[in-house]
């Protein structure tokens, strides 16, 4: 192994010290979390450092060894949308700034990117940038129902496509995104490609009771489906509570909805309980708020399918915990999750947004004998191939390389 270095990772708008009870199910900051946890059992030093959003946040925090995370202020100590966060980039770049230099910074999303590029430039060290999501396109149905962007990312995500010594896209299609929408250099894009949890995410044991909760025979018996997200028009809940109507009423599992409603959003958890109350999807339709990851992993091994109807997704985690569990996904053929998803062999990919289109592919896997047994098998081979402490390998290769030059 090369000499243990001392990594900054940069997420000013995501706190990973929340993760054990977030319910951001797939989030990027899980990412984050997981790839500083595998370069810190690799021997290198992590620190996370993030916004302060509460006023107890601690100055410092150990979440595992070898990784630390600090917050910094830079605005009100409170959760602000992100697109009021970069309104307080220089305050946050300044303090920044103040710590002890690292060995090399890694920037997650744009904001952090434009904070800590100067930082990296004073310190004299590289500067790392990932993107997990890149603006929407005006007028494209990416676009549709999201907050305006702020007049700064789509410039930010330019200067630091340039600017950096290296970018790490986490799919194919997010190298693609960021080359020909951000101006990335293609030699300085690298594809670090995520892992799985393999213990946590499981499938179910031999004998295993599956989930339900208490006194709700109805679920044990129809079983349920499962969307897990943030709620926004990005993630597409309201093509999983739709798709649901397409069934036949006899057929109609239930569906867990899991997740929460993030500032930019405050009024679309009740446009999706308004939804479901006029499909007359009431008695079947549970929104069961943040999940902790455990509780997550046990929701995914026992649901029926698990829905991914995002209308795009640099990777699609939440796709590859459902493998990992041995549960088959239906999700939209949209970003990475063409690259989380074996077509036909460990879910369904869907060109097409129309609910009678998500309801036909769920009714064949409802309904075809072992069909859903067959491709969560499959799914679980396929999960194999993604390991963290893989992630970790490549992300050290890539440091020490920057380095050496």
């Amino acid at each position: 192994m090369t000499s243990p270095l001392d990594i900054c990772f940069v997420s000013m708008h995501t706190s990973p010290a929340n993760l054990p009870g977030s319910g951001d199910a797939g989030g990027m900051n899980v990412v984050e979390r997981a790839q500083a946890v595998a370069l810190a059992e690799l021997g290198h030093r992590v620190r996370l450092v993030t916004r302060r959003a509460a006023p107890d946040d601690p100055d410092q925090l150990e979440l595992a060894p070898g990784v630390t995370l600090h917050h910094l202020d830079a605005g009100p100590a409170a959760v602000l949308p992100k697109s009021q966060i970069d309104d307080h980039l220089d305050e946050f770049s300044a303090n920044l700034a103040r710590l002890a230099p690292a060995s090399i910074i890694h920037s997650h999303h744009w904001m952090s990117g434009v904070a800590a590029l100067p930082v990296a430039r004073a310190w004299g060290v590289p500067h790392v940038q990932s993107y997990h999501s890149v603006a929407a396109l005006p007028g494209s149905a990416l676009a549709a129902g999201e907050p305006p962007e702020s007049p700064r990312r789509v410039p930010g995500e330019a200067l630091v496509a340039a600017e950096s010594d290296a970018v790490v896209a986490i799919s194919a299609a997010e190298a693609r995104t960021v080359i020909e929408r951000c101006g990335a250099e293609p030699d300085r894009v690298h594809i670090v490609s995520p892992g799985v949890d393999q213990e946590l995410f499981r499938p179910l044991a031999p004998g295993e009771r599956r989930w339900r909760p208490d006194g709700a025979a109805d679920i044990e018996r129809r079983g349920y489906l499962l969307f897990a997200a943030r709620f926004q028009p990005l993630k597409g809940p309201d093509l999983a509570i739709r798709a649901l109507a397409e069934l036949e009423p006899d057929l109609r599992p239930h569906l867990l909805v899991a997740g929460d409603t993030s500032p930019d959003f405050a009024s679309y958890d009740a446009e999706l309980h308004e939804l479901v109350s006029r499909l007359g999807l009431s008695e079947l339709v549970h929104f069961v708020g943040p999940q902790p990851r455990p509780a997550l992993a046990e929701l995914m091994r026992s649901a029926l399918v698990v829905l991914v109807p995002s209308h795009s997704e640099t990777f699609g985690l939440v796709a590859l915990e459902a493998a990992a569990s041995g549960t088959p996904v239906i999700a939209a053929a949209a970003g990475g999750l063409r690259e989380a998803v074996a077509h036909g062999e460990t879910g369904q990919l869907m060109d097409s947004r129309e609910p009678e289109d998500w309801g036909r592919a769920l009714h064949r896997l409802l309904t075809e004998p072992g069909l859903r047994e067959r491709m969560g098998t499959v799914a679980r081979v396929h999960a194999r191939r993604f390991e963290w402490r893989w992630a970790g390998h490549r992300l050290a290769a890539l440091y020490a390389e920057l380095l050496d030059r």
